[in-house]
């Protein structure tokens, strides 16, 4: 069936370009309802990533005639030529999101506006096709609001949202792909790190493997971007830290500074890295590494941080006294760092921080043969987290999930 008018039918500009061939048509949007529906599976029994909805969103781009009428069809397999550059040079980017459910039933974002001004440079970087990202979220809004009945009533889960763009060009020659595919699909999800079935405590609570032998990303590369092509060599190395019983990777880049050559963490497995230290005057402080074009500016790395600077400024996190005193910084962080950190007792709790996880605590760190532990065992929850850690993630999944009546990184879909 066609899609209904709406008045807030976004106009077709993009970021930063005008009308045109870069343009999507949200006018134009058909809707094909599958004849039958998927049986719901019950929310516990959910693995992230595994289960799909009943409907996906399609768009192509065309070098002549533009981007497409939209499609919002029965989930199925797509048709590309065996030579598209997708499969020969990796232009293929996507994004993470997830829709939750408030308290009025209505289906809800976090700080999509986000995501979609991260696709928009990762679309920019590996040479696709431009397209109105407001045209793009509208799209969104339309697919959660059909498959609506797939989002888990259960706290803490929600709907996952996979938007994804690619290559298609069908030549073996290496350029930029002038054909391209955008598509969205759904799928509903629990937590990232299920219960450990010896010790339910252990949910996400992650050891991590500091390497010093492979590298995630390097300064004028594409860490930055959110990209196929940063995950997969990213395997390898997390399979060889599973041997030695770390479930992620700390991923090290060497840099010579004034004190010799040092290792400088950048990430966790695919999350941002947060360190909690104490301080003198009774205060802690928060450190995660600066983006720097090596690390992926994370939505929830984002929000982490304003939420931090927001406690002693009238919003203080819940299950923290008014009084403690957080710091928010950004700035290099060092192996010698961490090392020196636990020698000196500093180190109170450390996470990473990402959609899928949101925010999942760090145990212990393994470097040069030795661990490095990180978080005090005795004070974390089932989620692994630390005091810090777990009213972070308490209030950024009250915001996410409406419960902050009014708060503008809670988008409603109507």
């Amino acid at each position: 069936m066609d899609s209904h008018t709406n008045s807030h039918i976004p106009n077709g500009t993009t970021n930063g370009q005008a009308n045109g061939l870069s343009s999507i048509s949200v006018s134009k949007l058909t809707i094909n309802l599958a004849s039958s529906l998927k049986p719901i599976p019950k929310s516990e029994t959910l693995t992230f990533g595994v289960t799909v909805t009943d409907h996906m969103l399609l768009v192509s781009y065309d070098p002549v005639c533009g981007w497409s009428a939209p499609e919002i069809k029965p989930y199925g397999p797509l048709s590309l030529d065996p030579i598209s550059s997708c499969f020969q040079y990796c232009p293929n980017l996507f994004e993470g999101m997830k829709a939750y459910l408030g308290p009025d039933n209505k289906p809800r974002l976090f700080r999509p506006d986000m995501n979609m001004a991260r696709m928009t440079s990762s679309t920019a970087r590996v040479a696709l096709p431009s397209f109105n990202t407001d045209a793009l979220l509208y799209l969104i809004k339309k697919l959660v609001l059909i498959e609506q009945r797939w989002i888990p009533p259960l706290p803490g889960y929600s709907l996952y949202i996979r938007p994804t763009l690619i290559g298609t060009r069908a030549a073996l020659g290496p350029a930029a792909s002038d054909s391209a595919l955008l598509y969205v699909v759904l799928s509903p999800t629990g937590p990232y790190f299920p219960p450990s079935l010896s010790n339910p405590r252990r949910r996400s609570w992650i050891p991590l493997f500091a390497s010093s032998s492979n590298v995630r990303a390097w300064p004028g590369g594409t860490g930055a971007y959110k990209l196929g092509i940063n995950y997969s060599p990213c395997f390898e190395p997390q399979r060889e830290a599973a041997k030695k019983n770390y479930s992620q990777i700390l991923w090290l880049l060497p840099v010579d500074t004034a004190r010799g050559k040092e290792w400088k963490i950048t990430e966790c497995g695919q999350m941002n890295f947060m360190c909690v230290l104490k301080r003198d005057d009774g205060g802690v402080d928060i450190v995660t590494p600066q983006l720097d074009g090596v690390i992926l500016p994370g939505v929830t790395r984002d929000s982490v941080l304003k939420l931090a600077a927001e406690h002693n400024k009238g919003s203080p996190l819940p299950g923290l006294s008014p009084e403690l005193q957080i710091f928010p910084r950004e700035e290099a962080i060092y192996m010698s760092d961490l090392v020196r950190w636990e020698k000196e007792g500093r180190i109170l709790e450390a996470f990473g921080t990402g959609t899928a996880a949101i925010i999942a605590g760090v145990w212990r760190v393994g470097w040069e043969d030795q661990d490095i532990l990180v978080t005090n065992d005795g004070e974390k929850d089932i989620n692994g987290l630390a005091p810090i850690g777990k009213a972070l993630y308490n209030r950024i999944l009250e915001i996410q999930e409406g419960r902050v009546e009014g708060h503008e990184w809670s988008v409603v879909i109507e």
